[in-house]
């Protein structure tokens, strides 16, 4: 028996075992975020998996990222990484002060669907959702209607919520939020949350998001790293159980305009063109009035970017105004889940002016971009006008200025890294020896004071609110119980 052949001083290794505290990285290590520790759960096959909400901080995502995973050794070891680098305690970024851990994707998507307007979610698939969700505050109320049973999604929603929470801030999906009281929101997406119950308003990523998220804020501030950890284990459950139960899926039909639509957007194409065709002449002519401190050549370029700036924005709005809250696409773009509506509009409506170096495309063939046009042109489409939207397909010299522009973000990409790479390597080895001392001076190693305060307010942006020091609204607001 193997027992029975150890000695003191002999050394046991074993495999890991789940609850086992590891460290957990993922290059570059830009911040402090991104070396924390996690529990192991010991799963089959090959690869390393972790809650989805922590991809922000290390800025992983599932097509191919590798990642380290360092066993501690030492008791010492284990007990530092438990109580100092466990991921709830770097929920708050030390950059911003806000959440860097928190919903994503899907998460935000799920919410949002439960939220808006006064969705009414029957019993059965209510308590369905429920089931998925761990200690919840509260049970929400079961209406009837017609002889049907339901439960409103915001209540569903409120079970998860801390019972004296008490909350205001505008949604990101509310386009024109009220800047005194959130009540008087015209499209009643502002969210108010008093005592627990979300009263009014749409949970998207101002509410719940990595770097936005306003309830995981307050409630990390307010009751703690330990249950801010276990809201965000709850709103992604809750959140992936109500997409799943309503069904969501997109699809290239989501970016279908109807006829009357793309009409409007190509009469929009031809009056930039006249107007374009129009500058071009005052130009030849000399007739052009130079902007301040600009020349001629250099105005022109600049009020045909303007005149095609506007053309891509109103094929745009054309385009969103067909394309409403129904859409699939549109509530990913306007929860804060994915996309943006510029996205939108540049697969339904047109993908714009291509730009090399902050300019329309003027280099290629002597004196004209493409042997397709004539010498001298200046018109939109022979300088990288894109009127084509990706829907519908790019023409063989529109694919030739969208290439142009996309090898230009390439490039600027991997100089960038490399740049400020370097910048933050010199930066480290001359501030290494910097140290806070005890009289809260910052001093190098020569007893030098460098500053008389660290960062010389001395805040630390975890504890602060937005560079405050208190919210007097707020203790105003819980004093009087959420008036």
């Amino acid at each position: 028996d193997v027992a029975e052949k150890l000695e003191p001083g002999m050394t046991i290794e074993r495999q890991l075992m789940d609850g086992d505290i590891v460290l957990f990285n993922r290059q570059p290590s830009l911040h402090r975020m991104s070396m924390m520790a996690h529990k192991v759960r010991v799963v089959p096959y090959k690869t390393f998996r972790f809650n989805l909400s922590v991809c922000p901080p290390y800025n992983a995502d599932f097509d191919g990222d590798e990642m380290n995973l360092h066993v501690l050794q030492g008791e010492e070891a284990r007990a530092e990484a438990e109580i100092l680098l466990k991921v709830q305690e770097h929920i708050l970024s030390p950059r911003f002060g806000g959440p860097i851990i928190g919903a994503i994707h899907d998460h935000i998507t799920g919410c949002f669907l439960l939220t808006f307007g006064d969705r009414k979610v029957p019993v059965d698939d209510a308590f369905q959702i429920l089931s998925n969700v761990m200690d919840k505050e509260s049970l929400p109320k079961i209406h009837e209607e017609d002889g049907k049973r339901f439960v409103y999604g915001r209540d569903i929603f409120s079970s998860i919520l801390p019972k004296d929470l008490t909350l205001s801030f505008p949604a990101k999906v509310c386009s024109h939020p009220p800047l005194d009281d959130p009540r008087k929101c015209p499209t009643k997406s502002c969210v108010i949350i008093e005592k627990g119950v979300l009263k009014q308003g749409v949970i998207d990523e101002n509410a719940i998001g990595s770097f936005k998220g306003a309830i995981l804020d307050r409630i990390i501030r307010d009751y703690g790293t330990e249950r801010g950890r276990k809201f965000i284990d709850q709103v992604t459950r809750l959140s992936i159980a109500a997409i799943s139960t309503f069904g969501f899926t997109v699809g290239i039909d989501d970016e279908d305009i109807p006829l009357e639509a793309k009409r409007r957007i190509e009469e929009r194409f031809e009056k930039a063109r006249a107007k374009i065709d129009q500058l071009i002449e005052a130009y030849n002519k000399g007739e052009l009035e130079p902007l301040p401190g600009r020349s001629l050549e250099e105005t022109l370029e600049m009020e045909i970017m303007r005149e095609t700036g506007r053309t891509r924005d109103m094929a745009g709005e054309i385009a969103g105004e067909h394309l409403g809250l129904e859409n699939s696409a549109v509530i990913m773009a306007k929860s804060g889940a994915r996309g943006s509506m510029l996205n939108l509009s540049q697969m339904a409506g047109c993908v714009g002016q291509q730009a090399v170096r902050g300019e329309r495309i003027h280099r290629g063939y002597r004196n004209r971009t493409l042997p397709h046009f004539k010498r001298g042109d200046l018109g939109a489409d022979a300088r990288g006008f894109v009127s084509s939207s990706y829907k519908k397909g790019l023409n063989p010299t529109e694919y030739f200025f969208h290439s142009m522009g996309g090898r230009e973000g390439l490039v600027d990409t991997a100089v960038r890294t490399s740049r400020s790479g370097y910048m933050q390597r010199r930066l480290i080895n001359a501030l290494e020896n910097l140290v806070v001392e005890e009289d809260l001076t910052v001093r190098d190693t020569d007893g030098e004071i460098v500053q008389f305060v660290y960062g010389e307010d001395g805040i630390d942006p975890t504890r602060s609110l937005g560079g405050r020091a208190i919210d007097v609204k707020r203790i105003i607001s819980e004093v009087k119980g959420g008036e």
